[in-house]
């Protein structure tokens, strides 16, 4: 596979259709949102990057609750910092949300031109081995604040399609998804298992995060950063029943402003007759990209909310 983009609009030759979009009065205030978060999308790259470290401030003050849980978070997981350390990092942790929150909606509905620059995308040989003889393959991450434009970004080097949980919100949920399929191959909903099953036995690349705790899908207990975390079985579910490989897939907002895509190896072995040994595999494989840029991981979800004692008292 080469490192050259394929294609500045990789979908562009027939994106799918999402439909006609949603109308009607209590639509009004979800398109008004979006309306101003598309003219936000259009603003200079650098503009963005300075509002998004104030709008991440504001949210970190505006939002207690979602702050309680972030410092738990970082209290749980990186206990060998002490307290200075973690505020300094829990403060850092909302500023790149708030880049995050700009780099979500230029991904969606503006241009990532200038994000291109200085961009540096590893591990392209392992995708094109895992292709090979026209395998599919599962590429997973985490719910990192630059999951969206890391996709996005990505979609120039590889057909991704994605895996995702739909908005409540009809305008929103046509909007994302009309976004998303500028770029994606493909947009397929959690509950959508059969026609994704189908996109990987035809040898299609689809990308997901399974590292939240939801009452939707088969979890089970895993470690991550030492601690019991509720998991979806999703990775090992899906490769078993479509034979595709599965590897991980790590992005970082630098210092200097790029981003680097890396792709590892396609792990050996997988899927495993067992899905708790396959889906620890798979956490320990995010919580190491965690490690690697602890700041840009959304901290804000309640990961252990649930406890195998089902007292789920660590954030009371």
């Amino acid at each position: 596979m080469s490192s050259t983009p394929r294609d500045a609009s990789p979908a562009a030759s027939s994106p799918p259709d999402p439909g006609p979009p949603p109308r009607g009065v209590r639509q009004w205030p979800a398109w008004l949102g979006i309306g101003c978060a598309w003219l936000l999308a259009r603003l200079p790259w650098p503009a963005q990057r300075v509002l998004g470290r104030a709008v991440g401030t504001l949210l970190r003050v505006a939002l207690p609750a979602r702050r309680r849980v972030a410092a738990r978070n970082l209290e749980l997981c990186f206990p060998e910092l002490d307290d200075r350390a973690r505020q300094a990092l829990l403060r850092e942790s909302f500023s790149q949300l708030g880049i995050g929150l700009f780099e979500f909606a230029r991904a969606w509905w503006g241009e990532v031109g200038p994000l291109r620059a200085g961009l540096r995308v590893e591990g392209l040989e392992h995708m094109e081995t895992a292709r090979a003889g026209g395998r599919g393959v599962i590429v997973v991450s985490g719910h990192f604040t630059t999951l969206e434009i890391a996709a996005r970004l990505m979609c120039d080097y590889a057909p991704l399609a994605g895996m995702y949980r739909p908005h409540d919100q009809g305008a929103m949920e046509w909007a994302v998804k009309r976004g998303r399929l500028r770029y994606a191959t493909a947009m397929f909903g959690r509950e959508e298992l059969r026609p994704a099953l189908r996109h990987l036995k035809q040898g299609g690349l689809l990308w997901f995060a399974p590292d939240q705790d939801t009452r939707r899908g088969d979890s089970v207990f895993v470690p991550f950063f030492g601690r019991p975390a509720y998991s979806l079985t999703s990775t090992h579910q899906l490769a078993r029943l479509s034979g595709a490989a599965v590897l991980a897939f790590a992005h970082e907002r630098r210092d200097d402003g790029g981003y680097t895509l890396r792709l590892m190896p396609a792990f050996e072995g997988f899927p495993s007759d067992d899905a708790t040994t396959d889906t620890a595999r798979v956490m320990a494989a995010i919580e190491t990209m965690v490690r690697a840029a602890p700041a840009q991981y959304l901290w804000i979800h309640r990961r252990f909310k649930r406890q195998p004692d089902g007292r789920g008292e660590l954030y009371r």
